[in-house]
């Protein structure tokens, strides 16, 4: 394990480093209106790399939320970065991300309760978790659905080294999104996001990142909402606090 010295960020992010037992999400939660936009929470363990960051939009919540997307990109950039060659890395709409078909984890995202729609929030709090190491203790044949990074070739990916690298895509991904606008971040989104069940389908993100579905034949898009999804993360299981086996 790397100690604080070891980990490098870029700015603006500030390192905060809590012992195996915490929990990045809630920490990050708990102390966002305090500790500030591009404080990235660590949790320091072996078999999962955990981590939060806070953010401080300057636009309205309807439109801020989008930053989930924005997050969710880098995070599946910064697995591609560390990948075997011909890794399959998928994100399973919204939150979910698969490596070769299995789980491995995801995102997940807060806002103030009291925040209004039509404001921008005082923070918003990023939280991921992947599984780096399988701690089931059961035959993987009997869990072909999930998976961990160090059964999918990834030797060189601890911790504290996607935390970085997620610190680094996340940064170019904000600034692509301000220089290019919210299409830039939706290409990459969308270039990470499981294939449809009919190829001929045709997705993209919405102004406010919900997704939109456009089947041949139908004039009206379908449409897939992203906020009420935030709500309870797909791939989290709530007995064990990590990803769903």
């Amino acid at each position: 394990m790397l100690t604080d010295a070891d980990i490098r960020l870029p700015p603006p992010f500030r390192l905060v480093t809590l012992r195996e037992v915490g929990d990045a999400f809630a920490h990050a939660k708990q102390n966002a209106a305090d500790e500030g936009a591009g404080t990235l929470v660590f949790v320091g363990r072996f078999d999962l790399a955990e981590f939060a960051v806070v953010l401080e939009p300057d636009e309205p919540l309807a439109l801020a939320r989008r930053s989930f997307i924005a997050c969710m990109a880098a995070l599946a950039d910064t697995l591609t970065a560390h990948a075997p060659p011909e890794t399959d890395i998928r994100i399973e709409w919204p939150d979910a991300v698969r490596v070769n078909g299995g789980l491995v984890g995801g995102g997940q995202f807060a806002w103030p309760a009291d925040a209004n729609e039509n404001e921008p929030p005082a923070w918003l709090v990023f939280g991921a978790m992947i599984r780096l190491v399988s701690m089931s203790g059961v035959d993987a044949g009997l869990h072909p659905l999930s998976a961990a990074l160090e059964d999918e070739g990834f030797t060189e990916s601890g911790a504290e080294r996607l935390m970085e690298s997620f610190a680094r895509h996340l940064m170019v991904m904000l600034d692509s999104w301000q220089e290019r606008g919210f299409p830039a971040v939706t290409t990459s989104y969308l270039r990470h996001l499981a294939p449809p069940e009919d190829k001929k389908d045709r997705r993209s993100l919405d102004e406010n990142g919900n997704l939109l579905i456009r089947r041949i034949g139908k004039a009206e898009a379908e449409r897939r909402q992203l906020m009420p999804l935030l709500a309870t993360p797909s791939w989290l299981d709530p007995k064990t606090g990590g990803p769903r086996l």
